[in-house]
């Protein structure tokens, strides 16, 4: 009985990490360029009893095992790389990725980060930058009093002004990818940071080695699908509450032999 207690608690535990990662996923359902993520468990180790193969008698032997299990425990919380839909801005600053990939986005202390949020704009000295004014690798500046900025599918940032008969290029933003982008690490405000096992970052012209290109004037909606995640609610609720039940009926059958007389 100890033992069904501690299995269904190492359940509960297990259920309630996996609703909030369905809780974070649903309130990040408006943020942009966000990735949802899935709860995935391992099982816990196991007591056994019997060996299958172990000798039953003197020419005979056990062709199943017995093993007793202790439960379950979270593993990992694996993001979905999954593209979102594409929503137009007309903004002629915004960037989507439309295919694989990640931007760059220069920290304040000088990190290179990574982002699917294309929702840019300049600053007072023309750099590109993002919300949190973030500049975007690798450092495209603005002239003052431009009457158009193109950039194209490949990433080629190109300005047009009163003076210039010939656009003027002001740089190329590059698309970076990974071996393993599950790896990435969320360090919030919608950017990713490489790490040992994400691989390093491979720096891409826009549409090239496999990455995605470039549009302009659209960002990226999240991934996330209400109705998956409240069906995915729902039954992770469901676990939580047999394994209660489970514990429940532990401790009445502790209470069963306690009141024997």
């Amino acid at each position: 009985m100890i033992r069904a207690l501690h299995t269904s608690a190492t359940g509960m535990a297990a259920q309630e990490s996996n609703v909030n990662t369905i809780s974070n996923n649903i309130a990040n359902v408006n943020t942009t360029g966000f990735k949802k993520a899935r709860t995935e468990f391992d099982d816990l180790l196991y007591e056994t009893v019997q060996e299958a193969g172990a000798k039953s008698s003197g020419n005979t032997e056990y062709n199943v095992g017995h093993q007793v299990g202790s439960g379950a425990r979270v593993s990992a919380t694996r993001k979905i790389h999954s593209q979102g839909s594409p929503q137009m801005t007309n903004n002629p600053y915004d960037l989507m990725i439309n295919g694989e990939g990640f931007m760059g986005v220069v920290a304040p202390n000088g990190e290179l980060k990574y982002t699917r949020d294309g929702s840019f704009n300049v600053d007072a000295q023309g750099n590109l930058v993002t919300r949190a004014g973030h500049r975007v690798f690798p450092g495209i500046v603005v002239p003052p009093n431009i009457m158009r900025i193109n950039i194209a599918e490949n990433g080629t940032v190109e300005a047009f002004t009163r003076d210039s008969v010939e656009p003027i290029n002001l740089g190329q933003v590059p698309v970076f990818t990974f071996v393993n982008p599950t790896g990435l690490r969320s360090d919030g405000g919608n950017l990713l940071a490489a790490t040992a096992g994400s691989g390093q970052a491979i720096q891409n012209v826009a549409g090239e080695n496999g990455s995605g290109i470039l549009m302009q004037g659209a960002i990226e909606a999240s991934n996330v699908n209400v109705m998956n995640e409240m069906t995915d609610l729902i039954k992770a609720q469901r676990a939580y509450e047999m394994n209660s039940k489970v514990m429940g009926v532990a401790d009445q059958m502790l209470q069963t032999i306690n009141n024997v007389r």
